[in-house]
């Protein structure tokens, strides 16, 4: 029997990188998964790797609008939840002088606001023993330059994990949070770096890590699996660093 056999999962931000390798991998534990991304072509590709029962619901993770409407989505069909992996997130690097407003907003909005409304809504949906995990960063932890918004707004979902869990553990839900470090996903393209530059800065990344070697979406699936299963049920409102030492050592 595998680990989801009649069990539904939902991934935001399920059509690329960590979220799409979470979905395939709670998919392959028996899941239904369903999954949430701004981008249509993505999402169909994600869903048709994913299979025929699968669901998929373009969604932007910063607008509570859009978390009521998808859990209205799923009440409509009478879909409960037992696993929730809240991973969609946005990372705007910049030195304190070159941050502006919007850059907080949506940063922010995205990040935490939208991940707490969203989990707000999803509640009554939550099926008794379901686990919620939300995706955090060790840029909370290692006070990386350029970083002060992402990593702020990465700290505020680490303290939600904690805080949650109090709010949520008399429904019989458990929240906990993964934090994990540099991961091989298309993340990187998006930064708005030279691609030329690429290659120098993922070698000051290598070089902080002990391991000396990016991470994989499969392992940061792997640590997500983990905490929505029933093996990690005596595990509420805790952090589990995945970064291969770099916040460590």
């Amino acid at each position: 029997m595998k680990r989801f056999d009649g069990k539904t999962a939902l991934v935001t931000g399920g059509n690329s990188g960590i979220g799409l390798a979470t979905a395939l991998a709670f998919a392959r534990e028996g899941a239904r998964g369903v999954i949430t991304g701004r981008d249509q072509s993505t999402l169909d590709q994600a869903k048709a790797q994913l299979g025929a029962s699968a669901l998929a619901f373009r969604n932007d993770a910063g607008r509570v609008a859009d978390a009521t409407a998808l859990a209205e989505a799923l009440a409509r069909q009478s879909i409960r939840l037992d696993a929730v992996f809240i991973n969609a997130g946005v990372v705007r690097l910049g030195p304190l002088d070159a941050v502006e407003e919007q850059t907080w907003d949506e940063t922010f909005n995205t990040n935490v606001k939208g991940p707490y409304f969203l989990l707000k809504a999803l509640t009554p949906l939550l099926n008794t023993g379901a686990a919620v995990v939300l995706n955090g960063s060790i840029n909370a932890h290692i006070g990386m330059p350029s970083s002060s918004v992402y990593a702020a707004s990465k700290a505020a979902l680490i303290s939600l994990a904690k805080t949650l869990s109090a709010d949520l553990l008399a429904r019989g839900v458990r929240v906990n949070v993964i934090s994990p470090g540099p991961v091989q996903t298309p993340i990187y393209r998006d930064l708005g770096i030279p691609a030329e530059k690429l290659p120098d800065i993922a070698a000051s990344i290598l070089a902080q890590i002990p391991l000396k070697r990016f991470g994989t979406p499969e392992e940061i699936a792997s640590a997500v699996l983990y905490l929505a299963s029933a093996e990690s049920a005596f595990i509420v409102g805790t952090e589990l660093v995945i970064d291969g030492g770099m916040s460590q050592l």
